[in-house]
């Protein structure tokens, strides 16, 4: 359906011969570091491995500046991100992990040429990375209006205030910058009007990373979480991005590529996982019969592959809108992949726990680590519930426009002419009565 470039096969090529000598091989001491030095150390294995996927060009991949320098549209991105999703340790390893992508991206597009100069161009170069405060602990922030810190001006400067949680990538020691989300102005009579984004610099007085948030247990894999409270910090005025009141303009922009990203490398994780199911199927024999030959393990590998199959498509086709209509027209298809990918990834994952058995709920098959990682995906970049809600508000609207007259559509209530003349053969003082 969407052909792929020879320049993207080409890469595809190169990650996957990295994936195998390189990732695979090195997943078991990644987590062995990551559950040895914790969410604030830096991890050594990974530090190595971006050093030689830099020699070989594979770094910044989701820009195209691995080799030519060239952008990649959303669509070529896509089967790359595919690839590296099949381990989550690697997308970090290729420059190309949240939050530091959605956050270059967003410097990139609504950045000023200072601030490019100042953060972008050490955070695609790897020297430093990001973090994103957004998200509430003291509000619903799935309604991101409900959003309570401040951002007040004061002279040359703005003054920060505010707690935020599940702040991505502040638990990094290399973390130098968090792009932050407040209110500029919290009685403004337009509520999407209300908030602004704003760089603050993570070594500014009045950071305070609190903890580390665990996911299901998880600290630090793959994204960091963590509580942070901002007390009156204070950074210049040159540091809000695209001006007051553009906050929700700059998180639509910078979600929506974001949420590709993230269903792509969840479907590349559904694939590894659907293959380790088969291979685990033919090996294990409970009751004198291999599990490969049992009804419900032959049904369950089916309908992974329907699954897989059936997202994979959803999120290149609303790839190729955004590439083609832009973001704003693929809010639906957005929407569509954010529910399906995390949702098929969440019950794929769990079908391999059950198939695994004892086993599959320890960290020894990626299980765990891949369910915890699906499971908060329902959430982050907004909950299954607020994006349901979009499509079927959109979806309404999209009907209410078709004429009904060209599709067989018809009206809620039967005018009554219409209903005698339709059903008159069942009336049985006609004589046109169906048992006469």
């Amino acid at each position: 359906m969407y052909e792929m470039s020879d320049r993207v096969r080409a890469l595809k090529s190169d990650l996957e011969d990295f994936m195998a000598t390189h990732i695979y091989p090195s997943e078991a001491e990644f987590y062995r570091q990551s559950e040895t030095l914790g969410p604030w150390a830096v991890f050594p294995i990974i530090e190595e491995l971006k050093l030689v996927a830099r020699r070989q060009g594979l770094w910044n991949l989701w820009h195209g500046a691995g080799d030519t320098g060239v952008p990649l549209g959303n669509l070529e991105y896509a089967s790359l991100c595919e690839v590296m999703g099949r381990s989550l340790m690697a997308p970090e390893v290729f420059n190309c992990s949240a939050p530091d992508t959605g956050n270059m991206e967003t410097i990139l597009r609504y950045g000023t040429e200072a601030q490019k100069a100042r953060w972008l161009a050490p955070l695609m170069a790897g020297e430093i990375r990001s973090s994103f405060a957004m998200t509430e602990p003291a509000v619903a922030s799935s309604d991101a209006t409900n959003i309570g810190s401040s951002i007040i001006r004061d002279g040359d400067d703005y003054i920060i205030n505010g707690r935020k949680w599940y702040t991505t990538g502040a638990t990094d020691p290399r973390c130098e910058i968090i792009i932050f989300m407040g209110k500029t102005d919290p009685e403004g009579a337009d509520r999407h009007r209300q908030q602004s984004m704003i760089l603050v610099p993570k070594s500014a007085p009045g950071v305070d990373v609190v903890r580390p948030l665990p996911v299901f247990g998880f600290y630090g894999v793959p994204d960091r979480a963590a509580e942070v409270v901002f007390d009156n910090v204070r950074v210049p005025a040159d540091n809000i991005l695209l001006g007051e009141g553009r906050g929700f303009e700059i998180a639509q922009g910078r979600l929506g590529p974001g949420r590709i990203h993230h269903c792509m490398r969840l479907i590349g994780m559904c694939e590894r996982i659907l293959e380790r199911m088969c291979r685990r199927a033919t090996v294990r024999v409970p009751f004198g019969m291999p599990l490969a030959q049992q009804g419900v393990t032959l049904e369950r590998i089916a309908d992974a592959r329907i699954l897989i199959e059936q997202t994979r498509l959803l999120t290149l086709r609303a790839a190729h809108l955004m590439d083609t209509v832009g973001n704003k027209e693929a809010k639906a298809e957005i929407a569509m992949i954010k529910v399906a990918a995390p949702n098929a990834a969440c019950t794929i994952v769990d079908w391999a726990i059950q198939m695994f058995g004892g086993g599959g709920t320890s960290n020894d098959h990626l299980l765990t680590a891949a369910y915890a990682n699906a499971r908060l995906l329902r959430l982050a970049d907004g909950p299954d519930e607020v994006h349901r809600n979009q499509i079927a508000r959109l979806e309404i609207k999209r009907q209410l426009q078709v004429d009904a007259s060209r599709t067989g559509g018809v009206a809620d209530v039967l005018p009554l002419n219409e209903v005698r003349s339709r059903f008159a053969h069942l009336n049985p003082s006609s004589e046109n009565y169906l048992w006469k």
